[in-house]
């Protein structure tokens, strides 16, 4: 009798991203592109009103990360040096390879603070001309110049580096560690190949309609500070 053919591994479904998350992600994604664009364009009306959009979302994302869905918080991925080289080395645990690794890890706290940087810089510009952020007039007059040469200069070149490395980071993984990260942060949910006792990040209506009274109150915040020029 001709043995049966193995059983394809079964695989258990995490969700993983909450919905404010995958909608964090991608609006900022878009927000920091057209950023880059209108700059080059010299488009400063929408630069300005996109750079307040982007400020409400990292506001957004420092308070999500200690109250969101458990892969989102701060808590869940943040990790040492000691994490970070097991991982490099390949002798990290199944549970650091859900959320973000510790590799990853490192990439999202950079880049959350460089766009934080270049928003709260760009708020303290002013270059005579064409711009005068709102926070310009309540800095002293060399803090407002350095903001506006490294918001103009390093500062633009060091987000468009970031934003190059993690795409060529995803790349690397679609292709070569035959990872695809980027279909989690559309539907939210990873396929485990084994099943595991993990946590998933709750995602109901209620921590939806949570998520979205935490962003009104960013944006409200944001449009207040647009307001304290002149």
């Amino acid at each position: 009798m001709a043995p049966h053919a193995a059983s394809p591994a079964s695989t258990t479904r995490v969700r993983v991203w909450d919905l404010p998350t995958r909608l964090f992600h991608w609006a900022l994604a878009a927000c920091v592109i057209a950023l880059v664009v209108t700059a080059k364009a010299g488009a400063m009306d929408w630069h300005f009103r996109l750079g307040y959009t982007t400020l409400a979302l990292l506001l957004f994302r420092l308070v999500w990360g200690f109250v969101g869905g458990y892969w989102s918080r701060f808590g869940s991925f943040l990790r040492g040096p000691v994490a970070v080289m097991a991982y490099v080395r390949g002798r990290a645990g199944a549970h650091e390879r859900i959320g973000h690794n510790p590799l990853g890890s490192l990439s999202v706290l950079a880049m959350l603070l460089v766009l934080l940087l270049q928003v709260f810089t760009g708020l303290m510009s002013d270059d005579a001309i064409s711009f005068t952020g709102p926070l310009a007039s309540r800095v002293p007059g060399a803090w407002s110049s350095w903001a506006t040469d490294w918001h103009k200069d390093a500062g633009q070149w060091l987000v468009i580096a970031l934003v190059v490395l993690h795409v060529l980071a995803l790349a690397f993984y679609a292709v070569v560690k035959r990872e695809r990260l980027v279909p989690a942060m559309v539907t939210g949910d990873k396929a485990l190949a084994t099943p595991q006792a993990v946590p998933q990040s709750r995602d109901d209506v209620g921590r939806r309609l949570l998520g979205l009274v935490l962003f009104a109150l960013c944006a409200g915040l944001s449009v207040w500070v647009s307001r304290l020029q002149g």
